[in-house]
């Protein structure tokens, strides 16, 4: 814990380092508020001791300026007997308490720790609203796991950057997840965000925050999903979905530590360990010109590459006795057994889909049965063909092509392709072998949007 300290009486702001440095607790002490704002706009403070009476910038100046500029710190007001008025008129501003001097150091510190449990209470509250983290751990005893497992133990005693990548449905989110939760600041936000699913319109604001009428609609100040993850874990998944000008501000921000928001004027200092995921080839996203090579290295500091299901089949047996017990927890049922045949079937299945396709088949399996036990018969395996790029797709047949216009053809094979992937684009984008944007406005130009 890391606290500002602001008073204009030297002994004062001394001996309140001296008592919370007894408590293991990191101070500054500044005399005036210009200092104050100074330090609060450069370093992370997890709260701020306010004097109210200061030379120049008083107190409640100061906290209003702490207002304005979204400084993220609780306040604590400090007020002699006489100002107690102007102590509640700071809690209306936004000081979150307030002591009256003299005062009891225990009871300073007791006071603080509240406010910064309290603010991390709500961030964490606030991410999980907006964000929907996996709080599923990896699962799997199979050589290639336990060497992960490795990876992310090394990986988690550090703060460093890391790049996870693996076919869709590999557990990519479990992975991030691990990685904070065997990590020093575990009790700290975990906040997954995925790029591929926020309008890229309202992606910047999202994940940097803006202030009041930066925009239209911007009827308040807004955090951004950076900004609350505090010393936690941001985890952003589907990273080579992000624009280019958003990989401009993301570099900046693993270069400086620092964000902005949208309309705003000062830095705001990130403290947040980063984490991106990608099932695609960054390296060939970069040879093409849709992904910056600077920013690629900035993310793939430490690389964790995950196994498609298909290379760790020893693991299924496990993972589809948890899948089951969480399915059918899900639905009100008690988990049925898997007979030693339906174990052998998706033992010998491909899993194009991965872990997802594997929950997926045993959902549907556990509809379809009606026992306590999971015949091979129950379940349905989709075997398919590879799926066919658009330059393939369009290289019918004159015979086949009679009376159909290329609008046609295209429009069938975004159409197919949506039925194939349950409507996600970007999925769809990387099967056709053409951009998620072009996908969306095809869609929209051939009224598919239902789909």
């Amino acid at each position: 814990m890391r606290i500002l300290i602001v008073d204009d009486e030297k002994n004062i702001r001394l001996s309140l380092k001296k008592y919370l440095a007894l408590e293991q607790i990191d101070s500054v002490g500044v005399e005036n508020g210009e200092i104050a704002l100074a330090c609060l706009e450069k370093e992370a403070f997890d709260a701020v001791a306010l004097d109210l009476k200061l030379p120049g910038m008083s107190g409640q100046d100061l906290l209003e300026r702490i207002q304005q500029r979204g400084i993220a710190a609780p306040v604590l007001m400090m007020s002699a007997h006489g100002e107690i008025p102007d102590a509640v008129q700071a809690l209306k501003s936004g000081a979150k308490d307030y002591l009256v001097k003299p005062f009891d150091p225990a009871e300073l510190i007791i006071k603080l720790q509240a406010l910064v449990k309290n603010k991390h209470l709500e961030d964490v509250v606030e991410a999980e609203k907006r964000t929907s983290p996996i709080k599923t751990g990896i699962i799997g005893q199979s050589e290639i796991m336990r060497n992960i497992s490795v990876k992310i133990d090394k990986l988690a005693a550090t703060t460093v950057t890391a790049l996870i990548t693996g076919e869709s449905g590999t557990g990519k989110e479990v992975a991030a997840r691990e990685i904070h939760d065997r990590g020093n600041n575990s009790a700290e936000p975990f906040i997954a965000i995925n790029i591929g699913g926020i309008n890229e319109n309202l992606m910047e604001s999202e994940l940097f925050g803006h202030e009041k009428g930066s925009f239209t609609g911007a009827v308040g100040r807004k955090m951004g999903l950076f900004e609350l993850a505090g010393r936690g874990t941001i985890f952003l998944d589907e990273i080579g979905e992000m624009p280019m000008p958003l990989q401009v501000k993301l570099l900046r921000v693993l270069q400086d530590r620092k964000i902005r928001r949208l309309g705003g004027m000062n830095d705001i200092q990130v403290n947040a360990r980063i984490v991106s995921a990608t099932n695609r080839r960054l390296e060939t996203m970069i040879q093409e010109g849709r992904f910056r090579e600077d920013l690629f290295y900035r993310l793939n500091v430490f690389r964790l590459e995950l196994p498609p299901l298909r290379e760790r089949s020893e693991d299924i047996p496990l993972l589809a006795d948890f899948l089951l017990k969480k399915t059918a927890s899900r639905m009100g049922r008690e988990a049925p057994l898997l007979s030693p045949e339906a174990l052998d079937k998706l033992s010998a299945y491909s899993f194009p889909g991965n872990i997802r396709e594997l929950e997926n088949l045993l959902e549907r399996a556990l509809i379809y049965g009606e026992s306590h036990i999971i015949k091979a018969e129950d379940i349905e395996l989709h075997e398919k063909p590879a799926p066919l790029k658009s330059h393939d797709r369009f290289k019918k047949d004159a015979a086949d092509s009679v009376g159909y216009s290329l609008e046609d053809i295209e429009k069938e094979a975004i159409s197919e392709s949506l039925a194939r992937n349950n409507g996600n684009r970007t999925k769809v984008a990387e099967e056709l072998g053409v951009t998620r944007k072009t996908v969306l406005n095809k869609i929209k130009l051939y009224g598919l949007e239902r789909q």
